[in-house]
């Protein structure tokens, strides 16, 4: 594109973005650009056949294809540091939810679904400290607490529901069995051979201890049990405040179905993994969000070690503002990283 082109395409995107409208050539001219309506006009037919641009109705301006936001981020955008009004509340948010990861995991996914007016994603780390002890403790008639507590200090507590009349000697035979086999190694590295040996009815446990044997492995290896962790999803209701729900509330009701299959979005967040820092995915670029034309932003955490052990980010609409949305996932990730690192941040 020569300059003329990419003012205008940049105009176009940018108006896009402000106001989730189509854009014509008579709000271009508006907005400063020195060109007649006229010409505008054929610039914008240019950008069509390139497609970077197209028109949602035959009378309708243009706004920017997936193809065209691409573009305008990868080529068009300056991207700098979070503002220091967004540092403060990242830190202070992170800071004030508690020395338990877990907790500060699920505020990093709260605080950037508010920021940015989306829902915001955390996958946890995968549960690979030794294990030290297990237990059920029951908590009501139909409830007990599973606890696993981790070799580093880590206590992880699950809610599992108990069948009537379950007697307090299963609870205690299950946490022995468990103990028993599992003090000392990872939950990955015990969990398939209990399970077998559970299911194989090699073990002596009772019926009753045994489905409890299975239901606390179950939840204590999150949502994606063979790679133990889990993801924690908040702010699903932001993405209906989209002033362009209400034309396509098919589209809100496929990214709400996405929303569900934690699996399929694990794999997604796994790709920040092998990326040097924030990946962003544009509509059709992944196929998981090909139909509800939604955008996604995703940083990698590292641990202490520098080693990458989760991701985060954020869904939305495609009409978010980048250039704001960006340096806050990724400087979430940064801050996550100082605390698994235990600098914490300062509470501003």
């Amino acid at each position: 594109m020569d300059r003329r082109s990419r003012d205008i395409f940049r105009e176009i995107v940018q108006s896009y973005l402000d106001t989730g409208e189509p854009v014509g050539s008579r709000t271009i001219s508006r907005r400063g650009v020195q060109l007649s309506p006229a010409s505008i006009r054929n610039i914008m037919s240019d950008l069509s056949e390139m497609g970077l641009i197209d028109s949602p109705h035959t009378s309708a301006g243009r706004v920017p294809t997936h193809a065209g936001l691409r573009m305008f981020v990868d080529s068009l955008m300056q991207l700098g540091e979070p503002g220091e009004a967004d540092k403060q509340t990242i830190e202070s948010r992170l800071a004030g939810s508690g020395r338990r990861m877990e907790n500060v995991l699920s505020e990093a996914s709260e605080l950037l679904s508010g920021l940015v007016g989306g829902a915001g994603l955390v996958s946890t780390p995968a549960a690979d400290a030794p294990i030290r002890h297990i237990e059920f403790v029951r908590i009501s008639a139909e409830q007990a607490l599973a606890v696993i507590v981790a070799e580093s200090g880590d206590v992880e507590n699950r809610v599992l529901a108990l069948p009537p009349g379950l007697p307090a000697s299963a609870l205690i035979e299950a946490g022995n069995y468990l103990n028993a086999r599992m003090k000392g190694r990872t939950l990955a590295e015990a969990r398939e051979a209990v399970l077998e040996e559970v299911r194989s009815r090699k073990a002596l446990l009772d019926q009753t201890a045994a489905k409890l044997v299975e239901d606390g492995l179950a939840q204590w290896s999150g949502e994606d049990p063979a790679r133990g962790r889990s993801l924690i999803v908040r702010g699903r209701a932001n993405l209906l405040d989209d002033p362009n729900t209400g034309e396509d509330l098919n589209r809100v009701r496929g990214l709400f179905a996405e929303l569900e299959k934690s699996e399929n979005l694990l794999n997604v967040l796994d790709t920040a993994r092998d990326a040097d820092g924030v990946r962003l995915f544009i509509g059709s670029e992944n196929p998981l969000f090909s139909l509800s034309g939604s955008a996604m932003i995703v940083a990698p955490y590292m641990n202490a070690e520098r080693k990458i052990v989760g991701a985060l980010g954020v869904i939305g609409p495609t009409r978010l503002n980048y250039a704001r949305v960006i340096p806050m996932v990724d400087y979430t990730a940064q801050v996550i990283g100082r605390m698994l690192d235990g600098r914490a941040p300062e509470k501003r």
